[in-house]
C-alpha cells in the first residue's frame, strides 16, 4: 500500500540535500515548519523515515525539526516501555495513512509557469555540492573577527570556491598524510640544494629535507675523493684514525670545495649546523671500517683544515660572527681543564621526577621554569648520574708580536678548547686556529658600559701549532736512506763541524762546541736513583764583534727545539717557573719559563753575564739536576728541564785579558762554571793575513745574500771560490734542511755505549788535569768535567750514528776537554801546558785547530 505522505518527503528530502552537520545561522525569514511535530504516531513509522545526508551544514530549523523528531522517537519508547506494546492493527489505523490537515502548502511564492526542466541526479549533486562549499565558507567567515573580514565592496567579486580552507578542519577532507610524508622525508638534488629557499643559510640548513641531503653528499665525498694516484684520502684516514683509537678526522677545505663546492659554502656561513651534520656522518662512515668503535668514543669530531681566509685578531668584526674563521697569535694563559654539561638531567625535589635530557648549548644556559608532572616551580637539582659531561679549556690568544702595528697594544681573545683538543697549546707557543666566532653574554662587560655588550669568543675546531718544529720533521722513508747514507761517509763529523753556522767566518772550536751540544749525549739513571744528565752545556766568552750571538740565533733556528732569552731581560722565574692568581678561577696557576718551555730542546742565554747573581743561582738545579723545584703559593711540585744550555758572556771590561785566567775575566760564580761542560773562550786578535780572508768572506756573503744578486752569478762565483782557496780546507757542507733533520733521527734513534775505553788514559787525564788547575788557579777541575769527556764521546758517537762509542770518540772528546782547559788559561802558562797535554791529543783524528789561533 503506497503512502500518502510519500511525496512530502521526496519534497523533504530535496529540502535537506544541502545538509551537513555543521550548524548555519537561521535568516529572519526562515520560519520553522511544524509539519512533524504534531503527529507522535507518525514519527516511529519505519516506512517512511527522513532523508538523512551528510552533509555539513543546516539551518537552525531544519535542527529543529530534527529535535523534534527525536524527541518523539523518544517518546514512542517510553510508551513500549510503559505498555505491553502497541496493536498497529488496532481500530481505525487507517488514520495514521491518511492527509495530514496541517500539511498544506500555499502556492503564493511558487513560479509554476516557468519553463523549468527537471535536474538529472548528476546536475543536481553538483550544484548542491556548490552550495555546500558556499554555506561553509560563509560560515568560516563568521567565525573570523572582524579585523580579518574584507569589505563589502571587495566581497562583490570575491570567488568564494578559490578561497584556501584552514588545515585544522579536517572534517572538510582528510588531508594526503602519506604525501605530506613522503615530502619531509625526500632528499634534494645538489643542484637544488644550491637554490636556496629561506631568509639565510642557517634557516635553509635547519630544513630536515637539506640537512639529509647534506649528510648524503658529505658521506658521498668522504668516500668517494681521491688523491692523484687514486688512493681514497679519507679511507685511508679513517683507517689511521680506527688503528691509533683517535676521536677526530681531519678534513681539508680546499678538497670540500674542490669536490662539495655548495657544503664549502655552507660549512662557511652556517658552521655550528653543518659541523653537526658533519660529526654523525664520519661517525656512520668510521662504523662502516670498524662496527665497535662506538664503544671506544661515542663521538668523532671533524676537524678543518687549509681554511683558505686567515684574520688577525685586529680584524675580527661583527660580520664575522657564527662563522668559520681562521687566527693565529700567541698563548698567554691557559686555564685548567674543567667538566661542562652536554646532556643534563634535572630532578625534581618534590615529585623526585628526573626531566630531561636537556641539550646544553656552549653560550645558553640550560633553565627550567616548571615540572612536567607535578607543574611545580622547583627547586630543581642536577642529576650527577645520569648528566652527561665534556672537557672544557679555555685559552687566552694574543696577537703575535710581529703582527702589531707600531705603537698599538697587542690585542687578545679568548678560545675554547673542547673535547680531544684539551692541552693542545701551552703558554709561549704560537698556534693556529680554526673556529667558530661566537658571541657570548657578559654580565660584567655590561655593568662596565652601561649599555648591552656581548662579548666575543672563539670555539677551536682545529688547533695547529705554528712553530713545533717536531710537527714539521715528519722523516719520510727517503729522508731516511739519506740520513743512512750520510752516516757512512768516514769524514761525517768533520762535515757536520763545518756544515754549523756556514755564514760564519772560522770559530771552528766554537762550531764543535754548538754541535756537540746539538747531537747531545745519553742520560743515565744510576744504582741509589741517581740521574746523570746526558745534554752538554757550552759557556761562550770572548771579545766584542766575534759572532758569538750569531752563533745562538743560528743554534734557535737549527735545533728542533729551542727558547731563547737575554740575561738583561730574564729574571729567575723567567728562567724556571712564576707562580701567579688565575683570574678565571682564582686558583694559584704556575708557569713555566724559558728552561721549562725548551724541555728536550736548548736554551739559549745571551748576555749571560748581565744577569744578577740570585738569578743565576736559581737555575743551579736546572743546569745539573734538570729539574726546577717550585714551593709557594700553597704549590709544592717540581718541574722537568731537561735541556741543554748554550750561553753566551762578555768579559769584564769588555775585552778578553790574556794575563788574567779565565775565572778574574768574567764575574761566575765557582758552581757555575763547573756545570758547564766546555768552555769557549774567543779573542779578537790582529793577524793582517787572517782579516784580509775575513773581509774577503764577509764581503762575499754579503753578496750572495743580496736578493738582487742571481744564484748563478760569475762574479758572486769567482769572489767565493777565493775565499775557499785562500781560507782553511773544509769539507763539504750538508744542506741546513738535511742537516736538521740528521740532528733529529740521531737523538731519537741513537743511544751509544761505551765500548773500549782506555780508562787508564781518562783517569791520568783527569789527574793531571785537577793538579794544573789548582798550580793556575784558572778555573776549577771536578767530576763533573769527567762525566763531560763520556757525554762528549757519546755526542761524536751519535754523529756517525753508531750503537758504541769507540777508541775514536773517546780520543775526540779528550781533545776538546783538554783545548776547553788550555784555551781557559792566562798566556804565560797556556803554551806550556799545551805540551804539557800533547800526549793526550796527539792520537785525536782528523785536523784539529791549535788552541788560540780562532779568530
Amino acid at each position: 500500500m503506497s503512502s500518502p505522505l510519500r511525496p512530502n518527503m521526496d519534497s523533504a528530502n530535496r529540502g535537506a540535500g544541502g545538509r551537513n552537520l555543521g550548524k548555519r545561522g537561521r535568516d529572519d525569514d526562515d520560519v520553522p515548519t511544524s509539519g512533524y511535530a504534531s503527529s507522535p504516531a507518525a514519527a516511529i513509522i519505519p516506512s517512511s523515515p527522513p532523508a538523512y545526508h551528510m552533509d555539513r551544514d543546516i539551518d537552525d530549523d531544519d535542527d529543529d525539526i530534527v529535535d523534534d523528531f527525536i524527541a518523539d522517537i523518544d517518546d514512542a519508547d517510553e510508551m513500549v516501555e510503559d505498555e505491553d506494546g502497541i496493536d498497529l492493527f488496532a481500530d481505525n489505523f487507517e488514520r495514521d495513512y491518511g492527509a495530514r490537515e496541517d500539511d498544506q502548502y500555499g502556492g503564493d511564492d511558487i513560479d509554476d509557469e516557468g519553463d523549468h526542466e527537471e535536474l538529472d541526479a548528476s546536475t543536481r549533486r553538483q550544484l548542491e555540492e556548490r552550495l555546500n562549499r558556499r554555506d561553509r565558507e560563509l560560515a568560516r567567515r563568521r567565525r573570523m573577527p572582524a579585523a580579518f573580514l574584507q569589505d563589502e565592496e571587495e566581497d562583490d567579486g570575491l570567488d568564494l570556491t578559490n578561497q584556501p580552507r584552514r588545515r585544522r578542519h579536517r572534517y572538510d577532507e582528510e588531508p594526503d598524510e602519506d604525501m605530506m610524508d613522503n615530502v619531509m622525508e625526500e632528499e634534494l638534488t645538489l643542484e637544488a640544494l644550491q637554490d636556496v629557499k629561506a631568509s639565510s643559510v642557517v634557516d635553509w640548513v635547519a630544513l630536515p629535507q637539506v640537512q639529509r641531503t647534506i649528510a648524503r653528499e658529505f658521506k658521498s665525498f668522504l668516500t668517494e675523493y681521491t688523491d692523484d694516484n687514486g688512493s681514497s684520502v679519507y679511507g685511508n684516514r679513517i683507517r689511521t684514525l680506527g688503528e691509533v683509537n683517535a676521536e677526530s678526522l681531519e678534513v681539508s677545505y680546499d678538497h670540500l670545495g674542490t669536490s662539495k663546492a655548495i657544503l664549502a659554502y655552507f660549512l662557511a656561513n652556517s658552521p655550528s649546523e653543518m659541523l653537526k651534520i658533519f660529526d654523525e656522518v664520519a661517525m656512520d662512515v668510521t662504523l662502516l671500517h670498524y662496527p665497535d668503535y662506538q664503544k671506544i668514543h661515542s663521538e668523532i669530531h671533524v676537524r678543518i683544515s687549509d681554511l683558505p681566509t686567515q684574520y688577525t685578531l685586529r680584524e675580527l668584526r661583527q660580520s664575522h660572527l657564527n662563522s668559520l674563521i681562521r687566527v693565529s697569535g700567541v698563548v698567554t694563559r691557559r686555564s685548567g681543564v674543567f667538566p661542562q654539561l652536554k646532556y643534563v638531567k634535572f630532578d625534581c625535589s618534590k615529585c623526585k621526577t628526573t626531566l630531561g635530557p636537556f641539550m646544553q648549548e656552549s653560550n645558553v644556559e640550560v633553565k627550567i621554569s616548571f615540572c612536567q608532572k607535578c607543574q611545580s616551580r622547583g627547586p630543581f637539582t642536577v642529576n650527577t648520574e645520569k648528566t652527561l659531561y665534556r672537557n672544557f679549556q679555555k685559552l687566552t690568544l694574543q696577537e703575535s708580536p710581529g703582527t702589531v702595528p707600531a705603537g698599538r697594544l697587542p690585542r687578545h681573545r679568548e678560545v675554547i678548547l673542547l673535547w680531544d683538543l684539551i692541552d693542545s697549546a701551552k703558554p709561549g707557543e704560537e698556534i693556529e686556529v680554526t673556529g667558530v666566532y661566537r658571541n657570548n653574554y657578559d654580565a660584567k662587560l655590561n655593568n662596565r658600559n652601561g649599555f648591552p655588550v656581548f662579548a666575543t669568543i672563539l670555539e677551536a675546531n682545529h688547533v695547529v701549532k705554528l712553530h713545533d718544529q717536531l710537527a714539521g720533521f715528519r722523516l719520510t722513508e727517503e729522508d731516511e736512506q739519506k740520513i743512512r747514507a750520510l752516516s757512512r761517509d768516514p769524514q761525517i763529523i768533520d762535515k757536520i763541524i763545518n756544515s754549523m753556522a756556514p755564514s760564519i767566518y772560522g770559530h771552528t772550536d766554537i762550531k764543535t762546541a754548538v754541535a756537540l751540544s746539538l747531537f747531545g749525549g745519553v742520560s743515565k739513571v744510576g744504582q741509589g736513583k741517581h740521574k746523570i744528565r746526558g745534554d752538554i752545556n757550552v759557556l761562550l766568552l770572548g771579545d766584542p764583534g766575534t759572532a758569538k750571538s750569531q752563533v745562538l740565533k743560528y743554534v734557535e733556528k737549527t735545533a728542533h727545539r729551542a727558547v731563547f732569552a737575554t740575561g738583561q731581560g730574564a729574571s729567575a722565574v723567567g728562567l724556571t717557573a712564576s707562580v701567579r692568581k688565575d683570574p678565571l678561577t682564582s686558583e694559584w696557576t704556575l708557569e713555566g719559563g724559558a728552561l721549562v718551555l725548551a724541555d728536550r730542546g736548548t736554551c739559549l742565554i745571551d748576555e749571560f753575564d748581565k744577569m744578577n747573581d740570585a738569578d743565576r743561582t736559581s737555575i743551579h738545579e736546572a743546569m745539573e739536576q734538570q729539574t726546577i723545584s717550585i714551593s709557594k703559593a700553597g704549590i709544592v711540585t717540581t718541574l722537568q728541564a731537561r735541556c741543554g744550555i748554550v750561553a753566551a758572556a762578555n768579559p769584564n771590561g769588555g775585552r778578553y785579558n790574556s794575563t788574567l785566567p779565565f775565572s778574574q775575566n768574567v764575574d761566575l760564580t765557582e758552581p757555575i762554571l763547573s756545570r758547564f761542560d766546555i768552555l769557549c773562550v774567543v779573542r779578537d786578535t790582529v793577524e793582517p793575513e787572517e782579516d784580509e780572508r775575513l773581509a774577503r768572506f764577509v764581503v762575499a756573503s754579503h753578496g750572495r745574500s743580496h736578493p738582487a744578486s742571481a744564484p748563478g752569478d760569475e762574479d758572486t762565483e769567482a769572489e767565493r771560490m777565493e775565499v775557499e782557496r785562500d781560507g782553511p780546507k773544509q769539507e763539504g757542507e750538508i744542506p741546513q734542511e738535511l742537516l736538521r733533520k740528521y740532528i733529529l733521527y740521531s737523538r731519537e734513534r741513537c743511544r751509544p755505549k761505551l765500548y773500549q775505553m782506555d780508562e787508564d788514559k781518562v783517569a791520568r787525564l783527569f789527574a793531571d788535569m785537577r793538579r794544573e788547575s789548582l798550580a793556575t788557579g784558572a778555573f776549577p777541575i771536578t767530576v763533573r768535567h769527567l762525566e763531560a769527556i763520556m757525554r762528549i764521546a757519546e755526542a761524536f758517537s751519535r754523529m756517525r750514528l753508531s750503537e758504541y762509542a769507540s777508541a775514536r770518540d773517546i780520543d775526540r772528546a779528550i781533545a776538546v776537554a783538554v783545548d776547553s782547559f788550555v784555551g781557559a788559561q792566562k798566556l804565560s802558562c797556556r803554551k806550556a801546558l799545551a805540551r804539557s797535554f800533547a800526549k793526550y791529543t796527539l792520537a785525536r783524528p782528523g785536523k784539529g785547530v791549535p788552541v788560540g789561533v780562532t779568530a
